[in-house]
């Protein structure tokens, strides 16, 4: 099938050619993926996407900016920023998941890139700048004695984000789970734990 007559084609704008290539970079591996590849998914000329952006290096810059412009702003919202240590951290995480389901495209692109070229290491950068960021939450957290303090904040805060950027392999918007649902998982997980109430009891009976 071929490209779509000048009539046929439906006018882009830079949202809409940085939706299209968040997606082909998804399926294709922005290593793998081109600009000719952009552009025919998007149904229009090479030459219309330069209009928009100078670069594939552009395009996967503003593509993730959208997912990080969402969480450096997460921690300037006002929950975020008073309050106690720990009913900070939470919201963060709540927000943070609400964020990767709301962007599941431009969050599962910006955990895919592993620095394998300028832009990508830029982006890798202000990755890890946001992660030591809330280990700093988490920090503090453990000064207030809010959470156990035997643990390295920035360990803690890695083994966190591992369970949270899962969400964005296997969450499916179509399914019965929603960002809430997830967020009250964690919370369980993270600050309970998993373990129920009546195995603790039978551990701490005396023995004999």
């Amino acid at each position: 099938m071929g490209r779509p007559s000048a009539k046929e084609r439906r006018p882009y704008n830079s949202d809409a050619i940085l939706d299209v290539a968040v997606r082909v970079f998804l399926e294709r591996g922005y290593d793998g993926a081109s600009l000719d590849d952009v552009a025919r998914a998007a149904g229009i000329t090479k030459a219309s996407v330069y209009y928009h952006v100078s670069s594939k290096e552009e395009l996967l810059e503003r593509g993730v900016g959208r997912a990080f412009d969402a969480l450096d702003a997460v921690l300037q919202e006002p929950a975020a920023r008073r309050g106690p240590s720990l009913a900070r951290l939470r919201h963060i995480i709540r927000r943070t998941i609400e964020i990767t389901v709301a962007m599941l495209p431009e969050v599962a692109l910006l955990l895919r890139v592993r620095g394998n070229t300028r832009a990508e290491r830029r982006i890798v950068e202000r990755r890890r700048e946001f992660d030591h960021r809330v280990a700093r939450f988490f920090a503090a957290a453990q000064r207030a004695h809010e959470l156990r303090s035997d643990l390295d904040a920035r360990l803690a805060t890695r083994l966190l984000f591992g369970m949270l950027n899962s969400v964005s392999e296997w969450y499916r918007p179509e399914g019965e789970l929603d960002a809430a649902g997830i967020a009250r998982a964690v919370f369980v997980i993270v600050f309970e734990g998993i373990e129920s109430a009546a195995t603790r009891r039978l551990e701490n009976l005396p023995k004999g």
